[in-house]
């Protein structure tokens, strides 16, 4: 199960056009597992509008489980902007305040959908789904975390900081990540993201940080530089294929949907990350959060 936003996303082409796909932090990472073949379910709201029946459409044309997709017919999907660099690295400008997602819990379906998300083999969260609801919405994303686990199930979290998510600012970030810390079987942390929030001076304090609070597994990523990994038998660096991006956006999403597959097929940790290595570095080579399948990795 994973739970977020996926919103409508413009992005510049080469010559000067906009193409509109979609994306979204969880939702990538769960279209990439669908795609490895894994069973999985999306959790997010959408609206009554043709934009909102056409991501369903599209996400359950990929093998998504969308039945716990709920309806709010007074709100539309959010929307988000990209532009790339030379160097393939995006900034993004979002239209999402009022977006149907921010008001899951306020759903009628949504005691039903939760419990369908408790009984998950593998809840997928990230920082941006908790930035998504107020302090009433993220205790019940953690009380959901916790029965999953009470049934022997994981909770796997990507805190992919974002500054301008967070109302209250850092501070409403580091207490509500803070919160969950302990509910997390498996984190996958941006060192860049970890160092904004939380001042790590390098990947290892990073590790430590999440050691502490009871994470079996931590792999903190570091874009070219590999991803720092421990899961209990001390902490060592997986290198990663150089490669000239062209858009990296997705690449966290991609690679955290690769190593999940991995884990979740019994892999180890070390052969799970150089699977989310192999899956980021063909996606960042092509434009949009969502590459064409045909352009997915083969092995």
């Amino acid at each position: 199960m994973c739970f977020g936003e996926c919103m409508l996303e413009l992005s510049r082409q080469p010559d000067g056009t906009a193409r509109l796909a979609f994306g979204g932090d969880t939702l990538n990472t769960a279209l990439y597992m669908a795609r490895l073949g894994d069973d999985v379910a999306y959790a997010t709201a959408l609206g009554t509008d043709p934009w909102s029946a056409e991501l369903t459409g599209a996400w359950a044309r990929e093998g998504v489980d969308t039945t716990l997709v709920l309806t709010d017919p007074e709100r539309v999907p959010g929307l988000y902007a990209i532009r790339t660099d030379d160097q393939g690295e995006r900034t993004f400008t979002y239209w999402r305040d009022r977006s149907a997602a921010r008001n899951y819990f306020s759903l009628e379906a949504v005691e039903a959908a939760l419990t369908a998300m408790s009984g998950a083999n593998l809840l997928y969260l990230s920082g941006i789904t908790l930035s998504l609801f107020d302090e009433a919405g993220r205790a019940r994303i953690a009380a959901t975390a916790r029965t999953v686990r009470e049934r022997g199930g994981r909770v796997a979290f990507d805190p992919n900081y974002r500054p301008r998510n967070w109302a209250g600012g850092a501070d409403e970030a580091r207490q509500a990540i803070g919160d969950l810390m302990p509910l997390v079987d498996w984190a996958m942390p941006t060192f860049e993201d970890e160092q904004m929030l939380w001042g790590d001076g390098d990947a290892q304090a990073t590790i430590r940080r999440w050691r502490d609070a009871g994470a079996a597994l931590v792999v903190a990523k570091q874009g070219p530089d590999g991803a720092l990994v421990c899961d209990g038998s001390g902490a060592r660096l997986i290198e990663t294929r150089a490669v000239r991006p062209v858009d990296t956006t997705g690449a966290g999403d991609s690679f955290n949907a690769g190593c999940l597959h991995a884990l979740m097929a019994g892999a180890a940790a070390d052969d799970a990350v150089r699977a989310g290595h192999r899956l980021a570095g063909v996606v960042v080579q092509h434009r949009g959060a969502i590459i064409a399948p045909e352009h997915m990795p083969r092995d």
